[in-house]
């Protein structure tokens, strides 16, 4: 059983988000830090995991293949620098479509617990929105660590108030410093 997990958003977190929404390698830009922030993880001995939605497939804004295309050299880029993400879980579809894989429901981390039997009471999810928040909540994830880049400054109080968040964290470098430094597992 995977103890030690960590589930990230993509676009605000590892990313730059855009409004337009990331259809291409051009446009998909490494916020400073996160690839040190994987590498981190990696060495800690975390197993991370990408969690996101990306509506611009059903939007016909990009194709399955561009996808595939903007990941495979995102996950080059992570682990040239040496860092590792064991796996992607993405939802293609639009929110009207109301599935169970578009966050803030937990299907993506659902899936993920499947298929590498994850303890999700210790698992951290990182992410810049309500719905990141939200979704490790509906799954029963042990820490939700809301990042200030992309869109987490606006929802941070509300977040707050509602309980909805165990630690704000200015980017993915400083919420992969607080989650080491929180490692109930740390030095075993």
């Amino acid at each position: 059983m995977l103890t030690k997990v960590v589930f990230l958003d993509r676009d605000g977190v590892i990313n730059e988000d855009s409004a337009d929404y990331i259809k291409s390698w051009a446009e998909f830009h490494f916020i400073p830090g996160s690839l040190e922030a994987l590498r981190r993880l990696t060495v800690h001995g975390f197993t991370t995991f990408l969690i996101t939605n990306q509506s611009a497939v059903h939007r016909k804004l990009m194709s399955l293949a561009e996808l595939e295309h903007i990941h495979v050299k995102m996950l080059h880029a992570v682990v040239s620098c040496g860092g590792r993400i064991e796996d992607i879980f993405f939802c293609p579809h639009l929110p009207e479509e109301e599935c169970n894989c578009r966050k803030p429901k937990p299907g993506l981390i659902f899936e993920a617990q499947s298929r590498y039997d994850i303890k999700l009471s210790n698992a951290y999810l990182v992410g810049d929105s309500v719905k990141d928040m939200q979704c490790a909540r509906n799954a029963g994830c042990g820490f939700a660590v809301l990042v200030r880049t992309g869109n987490g400054r606006s929802p941070e109080k509300m977040l707050a108030e509602k309980s909805l968040v165990d630690h704000v964290a200015d980017d993915l470098l400083d919420a992969v410093q607080w989650i080491i430094d929180h490692d109930p597992q740390r030095g075993c």
